[in-house]
């Protein structure tokens, strides 16, 4: 069997599975665990699986929605860099409140395997880590949007007063002057929702965001702690950014994609 052919069946297994463990993986490809343990750490570097004690997860793309086969390849290699920084403000035990945003999604499959409380409002977030042990998982509920999979409307705020974290990470669909903007009125209404029961906001968002509104707005610029950006703003957002008192994070690329 080719490598690639392996490795094709080893991750539809896993992806099944969500969870699979390496003597399980062995013997489903009638291959050594050595060899099994060389092609996650492929598998790993592509973004597809986490390698966890005990096993391996599915962290591969998200499940077939509008909202993300339309997005996801778009500026992919910059998400997948804002999302390396913003983990880093996530610290192990944290009660961490996500959305369903393209970028977010790149923030959780980096993760998974990670001790957390995770509280989230979309589909495609809960169905990545409902598999992970190390995760303790809340999922809002509420009206689903059928572009998007993401809980929102007057249910999904009800529920999430109830509850209080220390870190809320929204993704947004343009930034300007007058601060932050999402496209689906219910949507923003439950991300200001998600932003009232957090100690802190983080923003991700790709640098093609800036100078573009949409036809929500979620909040100002001040209202947000940290914005985490790719390194094509330019020096007068920094500036603004930094005006408002907001924290920036500029997650830079170096020649091979990696930051």
């Amino acid at each position: 069997m080719l490598a690639e052919e392996r490795r094709n069946r080893l991750l539809e297994f896993v992806r099944v599975r969500r969870f699979a463990s390496l003597p399980d993986l062995a013997e489903q490809l009638d291959v050594s665990e050595s060899t099994v343990r060389r092609d996650l750490e492929y598998l790993e570097e592509q973004g597809s699986a986490r390698r966890i004690h005990g096993g391996v997860l599915y962290t591969g793309s998200s499940p077939k929605m509008p909202h993300f086969d339309a997005r996801q390849p778009a500026q992919w290699t910059e998400k997948k860099a804002i999302a390396e920084h913003a983990v880093r403000l996530i610290e192990d035990g944290d009660t961490v409140l996500l959305d369903g945003g393209s970028t977010t999604y790149e923030v959780v499959r980096l993760l998974v395997g990670r001790l957390l409380h995770v509280v989230t409002n979309s589909l495609p977030v809960a169905n990545l880590l409902a598999s992970d042990s190390n995760s303790d998982l809340v999922l809002i509920g509420g009206n689903i949007c059928p572009r998007t999979g993401v809980a929102q409307g007057p249910y999904a705020n009800r529920m999430l007063g109830t509850v209080r974290v220390r870190k809320t990470i929204l993704s947004v669909a343009g930034i300007n002057d007058e601060g932050f903007f999402n496209n689906n009125l219910l949507l923003v209404e439950t991300e200001q929702a998600m932003m009232e029961v957090a100690d802190e906001v983080i923003v991700v968002a790709d640098s093609t965001k800036f100078g573009r509104q949409s036809l929500g707005h979620v909040c100002p610029l001040r209202d947000v702690d940290y914005l985490v950006v790719d390194d094509g703003i330019t020096e007068q957002w920094r500036s603004k950014v930094a005006a408002a008192g907001v924290r920036l994070i500029v997650a830079g690329l170096t020649e091979d994609g990696s930051s």
